[in-house]
C-alpha cells in the first residue's frame, strides 16, 4: 500500500519558487486556467473539503501530493484567500481570459463612433470593477477626426487611464486604511497604506501590459493588413488573436510582480516602523498579499 500523503506540505504558498519569474509564471498559468470557470459546485466542493481538511492535518484517503495540488488551485481559483467566500464567477481570475477576449473584441471591432466606444468602455470598466472588487486585499469625442491607426488605439489608451483609477478607487479603503503586513513567519505586526500603495501600484502595472498585445500590437498589424484588398482581416481573425494573446498575456503579467509582495521596514509609515523596531527588532523586511 502506497504510504499517507504527509502533512506538512506548505499549501498556504504556490508550488513553484516565486523568488523566480519562471516560477511565478507556473503559478499565475494556473490561477487563470479559463478551465476552471468550467468546474461545477460538486468539484469545488470536494476541492473545499480536501483543503480545508488537509489544513487540519486530516488526509483524505489515496490522496497523492499532484492531487492535494490540484485541489489548492481548485479551491484557489474560487474562493477568496483572506475571506473564504465562493467569488462571483466573473470576478475570477480564470474568467480573465475569455471575459477579456470577449469585451477587448468587441472594443477593437466597434471603434470607430463614440458612442460605441463609451459602451463598450463602460462594460469594460464594469467589469473591471467586478475583478477589482471580487480580488481587493477628451480622447473620445476627437475620434472622428484621427487617422484609422490612432483611432485603433484609443480603446487601449483608454483601457490604461481607466486602470489607473478603477483599481485605486476600487481599493480606497485598503489606502485609507492599510493592508496586513507579516513578517516572514506571516506573523501580523500591523496595516500599512504605504504597503497597499505598493500593491496597488503594481497590479495597475500588470494589468495595463496585460491589455498590451491585444490592444496595442492589432492596430499596426490591422492597419497594415486592411490596406491591402486581398487581406481583409475579419472579427473572427481578430478574436482568435486576442484569445491567445490573452491566454499568455494574463499569466505572464501577473507573474511580473510576487503575489505575495515585499517592501523594507524603513519605506512605511514612521510611526508603524517605531511600532516595529520596538516589538520586532529583527524585521528588516514586511511582507503583504498585493492582489490581483
Amino acid at each position: 500500500m502506497a504510504a499517507e500523503l504527509s502533512t506538512s506540505i506548505n499549501i498556504k504558498e504556490p508550488r513553484w519558487d516565486q523568488s523566480t519569474f519562471v516560477g511565478r509564471a507556473k503559478h499565475f498559468f494556473t490561477v487563470t486556467d479559463p478551465r476552471n470557470i468550467l468546474l461545477t459546485n460538486e468539484q469545488l466542493a470536494h476541492a473545499h473539503k480536501i483543503i480545508t481538511d488537509y489544513r487540519e492535518g486530516i488526509v483524505s484517503p489515496g490522496l497523492t501530493e499532484d492531487e492535494l495540488w490540484r485541489a489548492k488551485y481548485v479551491f484557489d481559483s474560487a474562493f477568496h484567500p483572506d475571506t473564504g467566500e465562493k467569488m462571483i464567477l466573473i470576478g475570477r481570475m480564470s474568467a480573465q481570459v475569455p471575459m477579456n477576449m470577449t469585451i477587448t473584441g468587441c472594443m477593437m471591432t466597434f471603434y470607430k463612433t463614440t458612442p460605441a466606444v463609451l459602451f463598450w468602455q463602460w462594460i469594460n470598466q464594469s467589469f473591471n470593477a467586478i475583478v477589482n472588487y471580487t480580488n481587493r486585499s477628451a480622447a473620445l469625442a476627437l475620434m472622428p477626426h484621427v487617422s484609422p491607426l490612432i483611432g485603433r488605439f484609443v480603446p487601449f489608451a483608454a483601457v490604461a487611464a481607466a486602470n489607473c483609477i478603477n483599481i485605486p478607487l476600487m481599493r480606497q479603503r485598503e489606502l485609507q486604511h492599510g493592508i496586513p503586513i507579516m513578517d516572514e513567519n506571516d506573523n501580523r505586526l500591523g496595516e500599512s497604506s504605504k504597503a497597499a500603495q505598493q500593491a496597488i501600484s503594481q497590479v495597475v502595472v500588470s494589468r495595463i501590459l496585460m491589455a498590451s498585445p491585444g490592444m496595442a500590437i492589432p492596430p499596426f498589424l490591422m492597419n497594415h493588413l486592411e490596406k491591402k484588398a486581398f487581406l481583409r482581416v475579419s472579427t473572427p481573425h481578430h478574436f482568435r488573436f486576442l484569445f491567445f494573446s490573452l491566454v499568455f498575456a494574463t499569466p505572464l503579467c501577473c507573474a511580473l510582480f510576487p503575489q505575495k509582495s515585499s517592501m523594507s521596514v524603513s519605506r512605511l509609515e514612521p510611526e508603524l516602523q517605531e511600532k516595529i523596531r520596538a516589538n520586532h527588532p529583527g524585521v528588516e523586511r514586511v511582507y503583504f498579499n498585493k492582489g490581483l
